[in-house]
């Protein structure tokens, strides 16, 4: 989907990397070229997706940490900083959810999901931003979900975090236009890792949901889709993306 050395040189940061989505990703971006760096909370995890991102050639720097913790984020910011210089592209890709619902959630599990799912992402895009600021460009990618553009039962957390990050990216985005940052959203649907079984999709659609599990997207081909928009020229500005499988065509 993209000229494998259209990110040479460059450095992506990639939450939630130890699986799913996110290893896909880095894989992906260490073969266009890109040097990564591996965010999630198990270390042994992320020591397999270095092997593999080391095997392509590219430098790996594994950050095992807790979303939720500030400091943690700031310190890997810096380290990020001593070690590479630089930020080409941030991908928030980790996720979390609590199913219930609302008159069941407790407020513990309702700031536990925006935790992770949002305010991660707002810290990390603060602690790049001046680095992408400095270099003049920088790409930052809010995964988000196709219940970020429906609301589901019992999953009201999960679904306001993925609302809100739309209005979160978009902000981002018009703030760094003038520096040459951008930001955007993308929502892909059904995929066919193990977060997939935890959809609100699947817990709201039961046959439907199973049915769509057989037909997901594969993560790597969602993968591409990221190193391509991350890849694409500056002049084109991209809001969002929606990937969904053929059988979610029509959606929502």
């Amino acid at each position: 989907m993209t000229d494998t050395r259209s990110l040479q040189g460059q450095v992506a940061l990639i939450t939630g990397a130890s699986s799913g989505l996110g290893r896909a990703a880095a894989v992906e971006f260490a073969q266009a070229g890109a040097d990564i760096v591996l965010i999630a909370r198990s270390a042994r995890d992320l020591q397999e997706v270095a092997g593999e991102v080391e095997a392509l050639g590219r430098r790996a720097l594994i950050l095992p940490l807790d979303l939720e913790d500030e400091q943690a984020i700031e310190r890997a910011a810096a380290e990020v900083t001593a070690t590479f210089g630089r930020v080409d592209v941030l991908v928030n890709n980790a996720g979390t959810d609590v199913p219930g619902r609302v008159v069941e959630l407790s407020a513990q599990d309702w700031d536990r999901v925006l935790g992770v799912n949002l305010r991660a992402p707002f810290l990390l895009s603060k602690a790049v931003f001046p680095l992408m600021q400095r270099q003049g460009r920088g790409v930052i990618l809010n995964i988000s979900s196709t219940a970020g553009k429906r609301g589901w039962a019992n999953a009201s957390a999960y679904c306001a975090s993925k609302f809100a990050l739309s209005g979160f990216t978009q902000a981002l985005a018009a703030e760094g236009r003038e520096h040459g940052i951008r930001a955007m959203v993308i929502f892909p649907g059904a995929l066919d890792t193990h977060w997939g079984q935890w959809t609100p999709e699947a817990r709201q659609e039961g046959e439907r949901a199973a049915k769509s599990q057989r037909e997901a997207l594969p993560p790597q081909e969602v993968a591409r889709l990221l190193v391509w928009v991350a890849a694409s020229p500056a002049e084109l500005v991209l809001n969002e993306v929606i990937a969904t499988p053929l059988l979610e065509q029509g959606w929502p």
